[in-house]
C-alpha cells in the first residue's frame, strides 16, 4: 500500500481573504470622499460663521429657480414647491427632528428663499440657510 509522506491540511487560511477585504474597504473609502454631495452647482452667499448642525434633508435651489430635494446622501431630485412638504415628511422619524439645509445661489430672489422658510415653519422643520466660508483675500 502506498502511503503519503505528508498529509494535506483541510484548513481554509483567511490571511488573503482579510486582504482583499481590506483593500476593497479602502478602495471605498477613498472612492466616497471623491464624490461630490453637492451635484447641482449652485453659488452659495459668504457667511462669516459656519454651523455645525448636520442636516437630514437638503433643499437646493438653483440660479434658474429649479427646486431641489434631497435626503442623507441621497441624490438631489427634482421638485415641485408642492411636493416639498410631502418629500421632507417621508424623512420625518419619532426619535429625531428634521433639520433641513437649505442651498440657495446667491442669484436667487429673497421671495423664493421666504416661500421655502413659510413651508417649514408650516411642518416644524428646523431650517438652515447654507453659506460658503469667507476667502482667504479678505
Amino acid at each position: 500500500m502506498f502511503k503519503r509522506r505528508t498529509k494535506v491540511s483541510p484548513t481554509f487560511n483567511m490571511a488573503s481573504m482579510t486582504d482583499i477585504i481590506f483593500l476593497l474597504l479602502i478602495f471605498f473609502m477613498i472612492t466616497s470622499t471623491m464624490v461630490s454631495p453637492n451635484a447641482i452647482k449652485v453659488l452659495l452667499p459668504q457667511g462669516k460663521k459656519q454651523t455645525t448642525v448636520k442636516a437630514t434633508a437638503r433643499v437646493v435651489i438653483d440660479k434658474d429657480l429649479n427646486l431641489y430635494a434631497a435626503a442623507g446622501n441621497d441624490q438631489e431630485e427634482p421638485v415641485t414647491l408642492e411636493e416639498l412638504p410631502k418629500v421632507l415628511n417621508a424623512q420625518v422619524t419619532d426619535s429625531t427632528e428634521l433639520f433641513v439645509s437649505l442651498y440657495a445661489d446667491e442669484a436667487v430672489p429673497y421671495r423664493n428663499i421666504v416661500e421655502i422658510l413659510s413651508i417649514a415653519n408650516e411642518n416644524h422643520f428646523k431650517m438652515v440657510l447654507a453659506t460658503r466660508p469667507p476667502s482667504q483675500n479678505e
